[in-house]
């Protein structure tokens, strides 16, 4: 009796184990054609459809910060190739004037800029304020952002590069938020995009502060959504990877092996923009769309020794660089 009972019990826990198996494999399988409808809504159905008219949806004008380069440069130029007018805000006066020209010129809309420092603190939104006094905004991309020369523990980190993370990845998105969204809910329209990261989803040893500013704007993002979702304003988080910009030019010696996975500002920009209206929290590019959902899924015991790896490579990239850029100096210099 006592073996016929052992027996059964062991029969209930195998059926327990295989119920909870089915479970797991039905749950990671309906999770994985999620991420693939997801993957098709966003980066593949946009290609075959009439695009979205920006304008009609969100207003006339868009304000990018951080615009001069890069991802904000992009973005201002996708935008304006869907025929909306572009504030351009960011702190070097002659590359505004250069940018604002080039875009007006190529897609003919109307353009103007603002030059503001957000490392400086706050001083500079006043001044912001009076400026778009007077604008509709239909559209605000959150795009400024500073990060590490390279990667670094938090005590090796100078101090000045610490107060231009907290100023210009926090407060400049709180406050040019502040600026422009009681003029959306008082229009019932409008978008605001802030861009995040994909490193403020996990821990990110030696990029600490970087990836803690970007997490604060991640949820914060997601938390101004549901304060403003029925009052027909439409906030997004952007988490991108990897783009090749000056940002990370230290690091094209690298980064240039994978452009699959290092995508050119345009390309990442053309894509972004169709995530507009249909997506609250994406990567904006379709091969960082997968890395977010990979980073999000592993354990966090399977992720610190990817990110370790990873961190120290960025570092000894970095430092060839430095020594590659120094060598070509000592050779170019007339003795």
């Amino acid at each position: 009796m006592e073996a016929v009972s052992a027996l059964q019990r062991f029969s209930v826990l195998l059926y327990v184990l295989a119920v909870v198996g089915a479970w797991y494999t039905a749950r990671k399988g309906l999770s994985l054609l999620c991420e693939c409808y997801s993957v098709i809504r966003l980066h593949v159905t946009p290609r075959l459809l009439s695009r979205t008219d920006l304008v009609r949806q969100y207003g006339e004008w868009a304000v990018v910060t951080g615009a001069t380069d890069g991802i904000g440069k992009a973005y201002a130029e996708e935008l304006a190739s869907r025929g909306v007018n572009i504030i351009l805000i960011s702190r070097s006066r002659e590359k505004l004037q250069r940018v604002s020209d080039a875009i007006a010129g190529t897609y003919g809309v109307r353009t103007s800029f603002i030059e503001a420092d957000f490392s400086r603190g706050r001083e500079v939104y006043p001044p912001i304020k009076e400026a778009l006094r007077h604008v509709d905004v239909g559209i605000l991309v959150n795009n400024a952002g500073a990060f590490y020369d390279y990667p670094q523990c938090v005590t090796e980190l100078p101090e000045e590069n610490i107060w231009d993370m907290i100023n210009i990845n926090i407060a400049a998105a709180t406050m040019l938020v502040h600026i422009v969204l009681p003029g959306m809910v008082q229009r019932r329209k409008g978008a605001i995009i802030n861009v995040s990261s994909v490193s403020c989803v996990q821990p990110a040893p030696q990029l600490t502060v970087y990836a803690a500013t970007k997490a604060f704007m991640d949820y914060f993002t997601q938390t101004l959504r549901y304060e403003y979702k029925s009052q027909g304003i439409f906030v997004q988080s952007l988490l991108p990877s990897f783009v090749n910009t000056n940002m990370t030019s230290s690091f094209h010696g690298l980064l240039d092996r994978w452009p699959l996975l290092v995508p050119s500002p345009k390309v990442y920009a053309r894509e972004a923009v169709c995530t507009i209206g249909k997506s609250h929290r994406t990567a904006g590019y379709w091969f960082h769309y997968i890395q977010l959902s990979v980073c999000e899924s592993l354990p966090v015991c399977f992720w610190i020794p990817i990110a370790n790896f990873l961190t120290k490579t960025l570092r000894q990239e970095y430092f060839s660089f430095k020594s590659r850029r120094l060598q070509e100096k000592i050779r170019t210099t007339p003795e």
